[in-house]
């Protein structure tokens, strides 16, 4: 599915878990697309509107005190890349707008700036709340913009629901664990293994880790 989508250049949206990996899906996604732009993560979760429009957006000379000078954002500096917001869910209902602006129009306005700026970057976003629930019976995310973030969707699985991919998951960790330590990769044992597969991992494949 990644493959098929990574070329589109449209919104894609991730929901899962926490620890399960939303991140690393969205850098397969850029890094299946071949875009010659940059990979940029940032999380919205503890950003209010200002600091999300400053840091997405960037900032004219003179937009609020201390603002000394104009300073392009992520969305500039990212060119034909791919821009990752997680933790979309948690984002204010202005900043919603803005974003909206972005995916709608193609365009946004750096803080203090009259003047429009084009996007040319691919918007990935993910959250591990039950954004669709949000976005309907709650309300407390607009419709129109889970639409659009949603044109392709990912849901990941959790863990625990496929536990076929532990051997696999188990040795790729070990093996990164140990060669950080310049020693040889340790084997599992039978009891071991049989723990993992009986754990409910909660935290996923952060937890496992």
């Amino acid at each position: 599915y990644i493959e098929n989508i990574a070329t589109s250049g449209q919104p894609l949206l991730i929901l899962g878990e926490t620890g399960c990996g939303k991140e690393l899906l969205a850098k397969a996604v850029h890094d299946a697309s071949n875009n010659t732009g940059e990979f940029t993560a940032i999380d919205v979760s503890g950003l209010d509107d200002t600091l999300f429009s400053d840091t997405l957006f960037g900032h004219a000379k003179g937009a609020y005190t201390g603002a000394t000078g104009e300073r392009s954002g992520l969305l500039e500096r990212a060119g034909v890349g791919t821009i990752f917001l997680d933790e979309i869910g948690d984002l204010s209902e202005v900043s919603q707008v803005k974003l909206l602006r972005v995916l709608q129009e193609g365009i946004y306005y750096p803080l203090g700036s009259d003047n429009p700026k084009r996007s040319r970057a691919r918007i990935v976003t993910a959250t591990n709340k039950n954004l669709t629930l949000l976005a309907g019976q709650e309300g407390e995310f607009r419709r129109d913009l889970y639409y659009r973030l949603s044109t392709h969707l990912i849901k990941v699985p959790p863990l625990r629901e496929r536990r076929e991919d532990l051997p696999l998951l188990t040795n790729y960790i070990l093996a990164e664990a140990a060669l950080s330590m310049g020693k040889e990769r340790p084997q599992l044992s039978r009891d071991a293994t049989q723990l993992l597969q009986q754990h409910p991992f909660l935290g996923n494949i952060r937890e496992l880790k």
